[in-house]
């Protein structure tokens, strides 16, 4: 019994193809998960990369009798979604597809939101004209089962919109996402002689970011793999991206070392970072931790397979 996992877009932001991303990959989003024995499907997110996974789904899986699937989005944002026009099953007659979300708060349902895309304004397409059976699901933060024993756990993550962290469990694996998210931090921050201090709400402010913070690390632990957001480099995060939703690699390292997670893949590379700095970036953090701790650490690649 295991968890089948492989890599089909793990950019952020917007694709990047080019000579200097050949290696990583530069399509967004994308991940397919399966579990053995009934090779049962499931997709994280609907970035750029699900059309290469949907081609070959068509040439692979349809001969099999019609596609059965779960997407699970970790939010809205368009590089997480952008891909879902271009997913060749929902094309096709018999296709039957679970669309997971979270919960917006706004006007807009899941299903609008993904669907809007498939208008004429922006696409030859509508969402009515598709063939595929498609239904939507809001999710906030629980705990389900799905058929064949697999467990789902969310978790809300710090990002400027709702999204979700997923923890999968199946026969004693555990796989983890965490992406689009950085460190929570104390939003009433400010220094005692600025006019609107007040020492209470500073406070109260460190410790609901703490809280959070390890929240977040009980929801990763002991996980035996974990995607996580690595957009920025810990200069550039502090310089320049506080407060723009992503971590960066030193907090991924640092959580998964004490969540005790066993293996991490640094995910959702910036559009900028180039193979070479990826490259020179995971032998920098290799070389920092080795022999401090017993994680394992990669960079994650379109293409990439691993068994869990």
């Amino acid at each position: 019994m295991s968890i089948r996992l492989t890599f089909w877009g793990v950019r952020g932001s917007i694709p990047c193809p080019g000579p200097k991303t050949v290696k990583y990959g530069g399509n967004t989003a994308c991940i397919e998960l399966r579990f053995d024995p009934a090779d049962k499907l499931f997709i994280i997110d609907a970035g750029s990369g699900i059309r290469e996974l949907g081609d070959k789904l068509i040439r692979e899986d349809l001969k099999k009798g019609p596609i059965d699937t779960k997407i699970f989005l970790t939010h809205t944002h368009w590089d997480h979604i952008m891909g879902f026009p271009f997913f060749v099953p929902i094309y096709i007659p018999g296709t039957h597809i679970e669309v997971y979300g979270p919960v917006t708060y706004e006007e807009d349902t899941l299903d609008k939101i993904v669907g809007d895309q498939l208008r004429y304004r922006y696409f030859p397409v509508r969402q009515s004209e598709l063939a595929a059976d498609i239904r939507y699901y809001q999710l906030k933060e629980s705990e389900q089962e799905f058929e064949g024993g697999i467990k789902l756990r969310t978790k809300y993550l710090n990002h400027p919109i709702l999204d979700l962290g997923y923890r999968f469990e199946y026969e004693g694996k555990v796989l983890c996402t965490a992406y689009d998210t950085e460190p929570f931090r104390n939003v009433f921050d400010m220094k005692p002689d600025d006019p609107n201090y007040d020492e209470s709400v500073v406070k109260e402010g460190e410790m609901v970011a703490k809280e959070e913070n390890e929240k977040v690390l009980r929801f990763f632990e002991g996980a035996d793999v974990l995607i996580h957001d690595s957009q920025y480099t810990y200069k550039e995060y502090i310089e320049s991206k506080l407060g723009w939703g992503h971590s960066p690699f030193e907090w991924a390292i640092n959580a998964a070392h004490k969540a005790g997670v066993k293996k991490l893949f640094l995910f959702h590379h910036d559009p900028l970072r180039s193979d070479e700095e990826l490259d020179s970036l995971l032998e920098r953090y290799r070389a920092m931790i080795k022999g401090k701790t017993s994680l394992e650490i990669d960079v994650a690649r379109e293409g990439m397979t691993i068994e869990i």
